[in-house]
Protein backbone atom coordinates (compact mmCIF):
# COMPACT_ATOMS: atom_id res chain seq x y z
CA UNK A 1 0.00 0.00 0.00
CA UNK A 2 1.13 3.58 -0.53
CA UNK A 3 2.08 5.36 2.70
CA UNK A 4 0.89 8.59 2.85
CA UNK A 5 1.08 11.21 6.07
CA UNK A 6 -2.59 12.08 6.82
CA UNK A 7 -3.78 9.62 9.66
CA UNK A 8 -6.36 10.68 12.68
CA UNK A 9 -8.86 9.10 14.93
CA UNK A 10 -11.84 10.69 14.54
CA UNK A 11 -14.50 10.99 17.97
CA UNK A 12 -17.39 11.70 18.77
CA UNK A 13 -18.18 14.88 20.23
CA UNK A 14 -21.85 16.39 19.30
CA UNK A 15 -23.96 15.74 16.64
CA UNK A 16 -25.40 17.99 13.91
CA UNK A 17 -29.08 18.09 14.45
CA UNK A 18 -30.69 17.22 11.50
CA UNK A 19 -33.15 19.87 9.85
CA UNK A 20 -35.74 18.76 6.99
CA UNK A 21 -35.90 16.01 4.99
CA UNK A 22 -32.36 13.28 4.81
CA UNK A 23 -30.84 13.93 1.55
CA UNK A 24 -31.56 11.45 -1.19
CA UNK A 25 -30.19 9.79 -4.23
CA UNK A 26 -30.71 11.02 -7.30
CA UNK A 27 -31.98 8.05 -10.27
CA UNK A 28 -28.84 9.28 -12.76
CA UNK A 29 -26.32 8.94 -9.99
CA UNK A 30 -27.87 5.74 -8.21
CA UNK A 31 -27.47 4.24 -11.69
CA UNK A 32 -24.10 5.16 -11.96
CA UNK A 33 -23.47 3.77 -8.64
CA UNK A 34 -25.28 0.63 -9.50
CA UNK A 35 -23.45 -0.03 -12.70
CA UNK A 36 -20.48 0.73 -10.99
CA UNK A 37 -21.11 -1.84 -8.60
CA UNK A 38 -22.56 -4.21 -10.93
CA UNK A 39 -18.92 -4.19 -12.86
CA UNK A 40 -16.72 -5.23 -10.52
CA UNK A 41 -19.34 -7.13 -7.60
CA UNK A 42 -21.25 -8.71 -10.08
CA UNK A 43 -25.09 -8.16 -9.51
CA UNK A 44 -26.28 -7.82 -6.12
CA UNK A 45 -28.19 -10.57 -4.24
CA UNK A 46 -31.23 -7.64 -2.42
CA UNK A 47 -30.84 -4.18 -0.37
CA UNK A 48 -31.55 -3.15 2.75
CA UNK A 49 -33.88 -0.28 1.69
CA UNK A 50 -33.73 2.69 5.29
CA UNK A 51 -37.18 2.36 6.10
CA UNK A 52 -36.47 6.20 8.51
CA UNK A 53 -33.90 8.64 7.26
CA UNK A 54 -31.77 11.52 9.10
CA UNK A 55 -29.31 13.91 6.95
CA UNK A 56 -28.80 11.03 4.01
CA UNK A 57 -30.72 8.34 3.06
CA UNK A 58 -28.67 5.51 3.45
CA UNK A 59 -29.66 2.25 2.35
CA UNK A 60 -27.23 -1.32 2.25
CA UNK A 61 -26.10 -3.33 -1.01
CA UNK A 62 -25.71 -7.01 -0.36
CA UNK A 63 -23.19 -9.34 -2.75
CA UNK A 64 -22.75 -12.91 -2.06
CA UNK A 65 -20.20 -15.26 -2.22
CA UNK A 66 -18.87 -15.98 -5.94
CA UNK A 67 -16.26 -19.15 -7.14
CA UNK A 68 -13.85 -16.08 -7.38
CA UNK A 69 -14.28 -13.76 -3.93
CA UNK A 70 -15.16 -16.14 -1.43
CA UNK A 71 -16.79 -13.90 1.15
CA UNK A 72 -19.98 -11.48 1.53
CA UNK A 73 -20.06 -7.74 0.76
CA UNK A 74 -22.18 -5.41 2.11
CA UNK A 75 -21.54 -2.09 0.86
CA UNK A 76 -23.60 1.39 1.28
CA UNK A 77 -25.09 3.47 -1.03
CA UNK A 78 -26.58 7.38 0.41
CA UNK A 79 -23.12 8.15 2.55
CA UNK A 80 -22.50 10.39 -0.77
CA UNK A 81 -25.75 11.81 -0.68
CA UNK A 82 -23.65 14.73 0.82
CA UNK A 83 -20.34 16.04 0.81
CA UNK A 84 -18.19 15.64 4.01
CA UNK A 85 -16.75 18.63 5.80
CA UNK A 86 -12.97 17.76 4.07
CA UNK A 87 -10.04 19.93 5.17
CA UNK A 88 -8.24 21.74 2.66
CA UNK A 89 -6.49 20.19 0.16
CA UNK A 90 -8.42 17.60 0.41
CA UNK A 91 -11.52 18.53 -1.32
CA UNK A 92 -11.31 15.39 -3.69
CA UNK A 93 -12.39 13.27 -0.55
CA UNK A 94 -15.71 14.81 0.19
CA UNK A 95 -18.02 11.91 -0.87
CA UNK A 96 -17.48 8.62 0.01
CA UNK A 97 -19.22 5.46 0.44
CA UNK A 98 -18.13 2.05 2.65
CA UNK A 99 -17.93 -1.69 2.44
CA UNK A 100 -17.27 -4.27 4.86
CA UNK A 101 -16.51 -7.81 3.94
CA UNK A 102 -17.28 -10.70 5.67
CA UNK A 103 -16.65 -14.39 5.49
CA UNK A 104 -18.85 -17.00 3.36
CA UNK A 105 -19.68 -18.66 7.00
CA UNK A 106 -21.49 -15.67 8.36
CA UNK A 107 -24.69 -15.61 8.83
CA UNK A 108 -26.41 -13.14 6.69
CA UNK A 109 -30.22 -14.31 6.00
CA UNK A 110 -32.66 -11.55 7.68
CA UNK A 111 -33.74 -13.93 10.40
CA UNK A 112 -29.87 -14.54 11.70
CA UNK A 113 -29.57 -10.70 11.46
CA UNK A 114 -31.96 -10.09 14.59
CA UNK A 115 -29.16 -11.15 16.36
CA UNK A 116 -26.23 -8.47 16.76
CA UNK A 117 -23.88 -11.01 17.10
CA UNK A 118 -24.41 -11.39 13.27
CA UNK A 119 -25.77 -7.86 12.82
CA UNK A 120 -22.74 -5.65 13.85
CA UNK A 121 -20.74 -5.25 11.10
CA UNK A 122 -23.39 -4.44 8.76
CA UNK A 123 -24.94 -1.63 11.61
CA UNK A 124 -21.78 -0.18 12.22
CA UNK A 125 -21.03 0.11 8.44
CA UNK A 126 -24.67 2.43 8.21
CA UNK A 127 -23.42 3.98 11.67
CA UNK A 128 -19.76 5.23 9.82
CA UNK A 129 -21.62 6.22 6.72
CA UNK A 130 -24.01 8.52 8.68
CA UNK A 131 -21.33 9.56 11.23
CA UNK A 132 -19.65 12.57 8.90
CA UNK A 133 -22.39 14.42 8.10
CA UNK A 134 -23.46 13.74 12.41
CA UNK A 135 -20.54 15.29 13.45
CA UNK A 136 -19.67 17.39 11.09
CA UNK A 137 -16.29 15.75 10.04
CA UNK A 138 -15.12 13.22 7.45
CA UNK A 139 -13.71 9.94 6.49
CA UNK A 140 -10.90 8.79 4.83
CA UNK A 141 -8.57 6.23 4.08
CA UNK A 142 -6.02 5.60 7.33
CA UNK A 143 -8.98 7.49 9.73
CA UNK A 144 -9.28 5.01 12.83
CA UNK A 145 -13.08 5.55 14.68
CA UNK A 146 -13.73 4.11 18.19
CA UNK A 147 -16.92 2.32 19.11
CA UNK A 148 -17.49 5.19 21.51
CA UNK A 149 -15.10 6.65 24.98
CA UNK A 150 -14.16 4.51 26.08
CA UNK A 151 -14.08 2.24 23.39
CA UNK A 152 -16.89 -0.66 23.78
CA UNK A 153 -17.34 -4.01 22.09
CA UNK A 154 -19.46 -3.78 19.44
CA UNK A 155 -21.06 -7.22 20.11
CA UNK A 156 -20.87 -9.75 22.80
CA UNK A 157 -19.11 -12.30 20.31
CA UNK A 158 -16.12 -9.72 19.80
CA UNK A 159 -13.41 -8.16 21.30
CA UNK A 160 -13.28 -5.68 18.44
CA UNK A 161 -14.13 -1.90 19.12
CA UNK A 162 -13.17 0.30 16.57
CA UNK A 163 -12.32 0.52 13.14
CA UNK A 164 -9.53 1.63 10.63
CA UNK A 165 -10.44 2.76 7.08
CA UNK A 166 -8.51 1.95 4.05
CA UNK A 167 -8.93 1.39 0.42
CA UNK A 168 -10.82 -2.22 -0.87
CA UNK A 169 -7.15 -3.50 -1.54
CA UNK A 170 -8.84 -6.83 -2.30
CA UNK A 171 -11.11 -5.58 -5.38
CA UNK A 172 -9.92 -4.39 -8.53
CA UNK A 173 -8.19 -1.01 -8.97
CA UNK A 174 -10.96 -0.09 -11.02
CA UNK A 175 -13.13 -0.33 -8.01
CA UNK A 176 -11.58 2.10 -5.68
CA UNK A 177 -12.97 5.38 -7.09
CA UNK A 178 -16.00 6.78 -9.12
CA UNK A 179 -15.49 9.86 -10.98
CA UNK A 180 -19.28 11.10 -11.76
CA UNK A 181 -18.75 14.24 -13.36
CA UNK A 182 -16.06 17.24 -12.55
CA UNK A 183 -17.14 18.13 -9.06
CA UNK A 184 -17.85 15.21 -7.83
CA UNK A 185 -15.78 11.63 -7.44
CA UNK A 186 -16.99 9.00 -5.31
CA UNK A 187 -14.03 6.86 -3.22
CA UNK A 188 -14.91 3.30 -1.79
CA UNK A 189 -13.14 1.83 1.37
CA UNK A 190 -13.66 -0.96 3.45
CA UNK A 191 -14.04 -1.16 7.32
CA UNK A 192 -11.18 -3.15 8.81
CA UNK A 193 -12.39 -3.67 12.58
CA UNK A 194 -9.87 -3.14 15.00
CA UNK A 195 -9.18 -4.21 18.70
CA UNK A 196 -8.45 -0.94 21.44
CA UNK A 197 -4.57 -1.89 21.53
CA UNK A 198 -4.36 -1.83 17.70
CA UNK A 199 -6.08 1.92 17.60
CA UNK A 200 -3.33 2.76 20.77
CA UNK A 201 -1.12 1.57 18.59
CA UNK A 202 -1.66 3.25 15.73
CA UNK A 203 -2.09 6.64 17.63
CA UNK A 204 1.51 6.06 19.84
CA UNK A 205 3.32 4.75 17.06
CA UNK A 206 1.30 5.82 13.36
CA UNK A 207 -0.20 4.38 10.81
CA UNK A 208 2.55 3.25 8.61
CA UNK A 209 3.60 1.40 12.00
CA UNK A 210 0.42 -0.23 12.27
CA UNK A 211 0.70 -1.01 8.55
CA UNK A 212 3.38 -3.14 9.28
CA UNK A 213 1.62 -4.81 11.69
CA UNK A 214 -1.35 -5.61 9.28
CA UNK A 215 1.72 -6.91 7.11
CA UNK A 216 3.36 -8.92 9.61
CA UNK A 217 0.57 -10.71 10.16
CA UNK A 218 -1.04 -10.96 6.67
CA UNK A 219 -4.42 -9.24 8.02
CA UNK A 220 -7.17 -9.77 5.70
CA UNK A 221 -9.78 -7.25 4.71
CA UNK A 222 -12.51 -9.75 5.29
CA UNK A 223 -13.55 -9.64 8.58
CA UNK A 224 -12.42 -12.69 11.30
CA UNK A 225 -13.96 -12.34 14.96
CA UNK A 226 -11.60 -14.85 15.77
CA UNK A 227 -8.32 -13.45 14.36
CA UNK A 228 -5.09 -12.68 16.63
CA UNK A 229 -4.56 -8.76 18.72
CA UNK A 230 -1.65 -7.31 16.85
CA UNK A 231 -0.92 -5.37 19.71
CA UNK A 232 -1.52 -7.56 22.29
CA UNK A 233 1.91 -7.70 23.81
Amino acid sequence: MERKKRSSVLEHESPVEGTGAAAYIDEVTSKKIEDHMEKYLGSNEYVFHELVSTLVHIDVFYFKPTAERNYHIFMTQGMSNLPMNTPKGAENLKYAELIVCLPPEWKVSEEDFKDEKNYWPVRILKALARFPHEYNTWLSSMHTVPNGNPPAPFAENTGFSGVLIIPPLNLEKGFHSLKLNEKKTINFYTLIPLYQEEMDYKVEKGFDALLDKMDEYELSLVVDIHRKNMCSG
